[in-house]
């Protein structure tokens, strides 16, 4: 009888463009997936982009962290990545974002088999407002939208606490739908601080020293309640680093230290 050669493994792959929610009366939502090669289950990381809540898209990477191999890092360490669109601001008020994120996370877990992914393991990745919804959806998930850790680059964890709560023209004033001062309980309601529990999965936050946009101490404060509840939250201070580790020199070995860091909560 004649031996078969074992099976190739498959080439890394990328699904385009999947739609994974069409919310009545706005655009259709759609998710990139890239998968390595190989047979898995792999774990998944789920990409929320940035862009004040108000622009970005799933196929965007800030121009510092372009070049340095983002998606190409996770696949090579045996990571699938899945890049998720969500409605911004203009287009819809907070809790949208969010149910967007939700929506991704539930598509991607009830096909998981059909693309050789692991549904118990989960972990949201976001830069800047995507921070922040990677963030809320590691602390209100649960069920088919729960992930199993989070990273957060330096996103905003509490609104309450930010410059110019009169302003109805900044760009967390906007996701809310009014000045926060205006909108005080509800912003606090939207914030990861005041949602933080002990059954929160581990995180992992990393932040500019020099960041002029979201301060350093939006990830202390963060990091301060996560602990405070007895859950682990690492903290990486990129020192000397603006908004999108802007000026910082070796922003791929921060895409490695969070690879790192899933290696060791996703084991």
């Amino acid at each position: 009888m004649e031996l078969l050669p074992p099976p190739r493994p498959r080439p890394t792959m990328t699904h385009s463009s999947i739609t994974v929610s069409d919310p009545l009366g706005y655009r259709p939502l759609h998710l990139d997936l890239h998968i390595p090669a190989g047979d898995g289950p792999f774990p998944v990381v789920f990409w929320v982009h940035g862009g004040g809540w108000q622009s970005g898209s799933r196929v965007w990477l800030p121009d510092t962290i372009y070049p340095f191999d983002f998606h190409e890092r996770f696949i090579a360490r045996g990571y699938a990545v899945a890049d998720v669109d969500y409605r911004l601001a203009r287009e819809a008020q907070y809790p949208a974002q969010l149910t967007d994120v939700h929506a991704a996370i539930r598509w991607v877990r009830h096909y998981a088999s059909e693309y050789h992914l692991d549904p118990a393991r989960f972990a949201t990745l976001g830069e800047s407002a995507g921070g922040h919804l990677a963030a809320m959806a590691g602390l209100v998930g649960e069920g088919d939208t729960a992930v199993q850790a989070v990273i957060d680059w330096y996103g905003a964890s509490d609104f309450t606490n930010l410059r110019s709560l009169d302003d109805p023209n900044t760009s967390p004033a906007i996701l809310l739908g009014g000045s926060i001062n205006s909108r005080f309980d509800f912003a606090g309601w939207a914030s990861p601080v005041h949602r933080v529990h002990p059954g929160a999965p581990p995180f992992l936050l990393v932040h500019g020293t020099a960041d002029t946009v979201v301060p350093l101490s939006q990830s202390e404060e963060l990091a301060s309640a996560l602990r405070g509840v007895g859950v682990r939250c690492d903290l990486i201070e990129a020192d000397g680093a603006d908004h999108c580790f802007e000026g910082y020199d070796d922003i791929g070995g921060l895409i490695d230290a969070g690879i790192d860091f899933l290696d060791d909560v996703l084991k």
